[in-house]
């Protein structure tokens, strides 16, 4: 079996070899891959991609745009006890990996062609990543508090309370509730620090 796949190898490159306008399109094709393995291996280079393989939060604020939310994580109540792939990827090997390229080719479309909103917004898949940590890690403690209150169907995301949590309050982003009040369940009612302060 093997033989006579290699003899049709050898047959369709000896044909390549010696038909002219085989040659030609051979030629191109290897200078086009050629072309785009350098400009793609030169932009993962310069964008510091391998730092993205890790699990460094310092990856995190490559781009200027993420270095408050670097920041704010630093001063955080979660930056002793997780990092940046801790909440906001899957924890399995090839959810994780994945997760990173979908995220890489966002980032760099968005930075690329600067049409991101600012400020930064989490996409919904990311959104339920979030949730999905934030039950792996407190969901025992929640379902005793409050039972159903993470599996119903129209319930809360952690974060609708909990915003401030993995990175501090926030700042400089308008309203200090940031629409919360308008997501809350009927009957929950917003500590006075993340209410918004009416117009005199």
């Amino acid at each position: 079996m093997w033989r006579q796949f290699w003899r049709k190898v050898q047959r369709i490159t000896a044909k390549i070899l010696t038909e002219p306008s085989l040659r030609r399109w051979l030629f191109a094709c290897v200078i086009a891959v050629g072309i785009l393995a350098g400009v793609g291996g030169y932009t993962f280079f310069y964008a510091e991609g391998p730092s993205y393989l890790s699990d460094n939060p310092q990856s995190c604020a490559n781009c200027h745009i993420m270095n408050s939310q670097y920041d704010s994580w630093q001063k955080s109540g979660h930056h002793a006890a997780a990092v940046c792939v801790d909440c906001h990827l899957p924890t399995s090997f090839i959810p994780m990996y994945a997760a990173k390229a979908m995220n890489g080719y966002h980032h760099s479309k968005g930075f690329t062609l600067q049409d991101f909103a600012e400020p930064i917004q989490i996409k919904p898949i990311n959104s339920q990543i979030l949730q999905n940590n934030c039950l792996r890690c407190h969901g025992p403690m929640v379902d005793t508090m409050l039972p159903g209150a993470t599996t119903d169907r129209d319930a809360i995301r952690c974060v609708h309370c909990h915003r401030s949590v993995g990175h501090g309050p926030p700042a400089g982003l308008g309203r200090t509730d940031q629409g919360l009040a308008k997501e809350m369940p009927r009957g929950v009612v917003l500590p006075k620090s993340f209410r918004q302060k009416e117009p005199k």
